[in-house]
């Protein structure tokens, strides 16, 4: 079975569109939808902002449905100049960047286990390479790879974004794909990240963010598609 976690309520309505024999379940006040697409057995859900609802999120589909991998779609700010709106960023691996224990002698970003600390968390490299080779094939649309960075705030202002870009190496920013990674990592299921980039370097007037979640919803959808179907 393939996990999907969406952010935006139109991706999952999408897919869902697609989906045959659906059957919805409600845990933790999330509602996971089950059927097949393209002959494909699959489960999205929409995990709501913020790392700890996507960590609920990906630990409770990984306990109920056991996926073979997990799949994390949605927008993301540009850290970078190399990419900008509507690009699409397939993450290499991932990063908690607003994950600070440097007072006790950490690297900022570093998470403690108690066999050791992980700075960055791997996204699967087959997965990787699948969701990059996907993405290409979207007319008008530029894929990079490479590092996410997630945390639980909203970066808009321009050094803010080129401090972690400096930093980390990260070429986009959200709230949701390090901590899916995080789970995933614990519990030993592959996943991927994709992320349209909503907003760039730039000061991106004239903008509609409502619109442009329309336009990378449909990129999105297309891209889990073609990914459940070579998978």
């Amino acid at each position: 079975m393939i996990g999907i976690i969406c952010a935006m309520q139109i991706e999952a309505d999408g897919i869902i569109a697609l989906t045959k024999n659906t059957e919805t379940k409600t845990y933790a006040g999330m509602k996971f939808t089950t059927g097949t697409l393209n002959g494909k057995e699959i489960v999205t859900v929409i995990c709501g902002a913020g790392k700890v609802n996507a960590a609920m999120c990906t630990y409770a589909l990984i306990e109920k449905y056991d996926p073979d991998v997990i799949i994390n779609s949605g927008v993301a700010g540009a850290l970078s100049p190399i990419v900008r709106i509507g690009d699409i960023v397939v993450a290499t691996k991932s990063v908690e960047h607003d994950m600070n224990t440097c007072a006790l002698g950490d690297r900022q970003g570093e998470v403690s286990f108690p066999d050791g600390k992980v700075m960055f968390f791997e996204c699967d490299k087959a997965v990787s390479a699948l969701l990059a080779a996907v993405c290409k094939e979207i007319p008008d649309t530029k894929t990079a790879q490479g590092i996410v960075a997630s945390g639980d705030i909203f970066v808009s202002e321009r050094n803010s974004r080129l401090r972690l870009n400096d930093r980390f190496g990260a070429i986009a920013c959200e709230m949701e794909g390090a901590a899916v990674g995080h789970v995933c990592y614990c519990c030993k299921v592959p996943y991927g990240i994709i992320r349209a980039i909503s907003d760039d370097l730039s000061e991106n007037e004239g903008m509609d963010f409502v619109k442009f979640c329309r336009l990378a919803s449909k990129k999105t959808v297309q891209a889990i598609i073609g990914f459940v179907e070579r998978y």
